[in-house]
């Protein structure tokens, strides 16, 4: 692996990795009633055009961060929806 795959694998984790906190306050709280799912989808439909970008160059770095990145935010997406009014047993009285 050369510098510049390490330089692509290093930008493209970072960049999923900022899904993580988030994901993780979501499921904390069980609540994403401030997510924008419209933002979700756009984003997810980027990453899916990256992921096909680097299937065409052949380019590893770019395939895998951004598989990643697309778990991260489809899993972002089913909170988003299941979480999308709260959970009534964390709600306080």
């Amino acid at each position: 692996m050369n510098w510049t795959q390490i330089l692509g694998i290093t930008a493209g984790l970072l960049t999923a990795l900022s899904m993580l906190p988030q994901l993780i306050k979501t499921l904390k709280e069980k609540k994403a009633e401030d997510v924008s799912l419209k933002m979700l989808i756009v984003l997810l439909l980027g990453i899916t055009l990256w992921i096909a970008y680097g299937f065409v160059r052949e380019d590893f770095p770019i395939i895998v961060t951004n598989s990643f990145s697309f778990f991260l935010n489809i899993t972002m997406i089913y909170l988003r929806k299941k979480y999308k009014h709260g959970d009534p047993a964390t709600e306080k009285t």
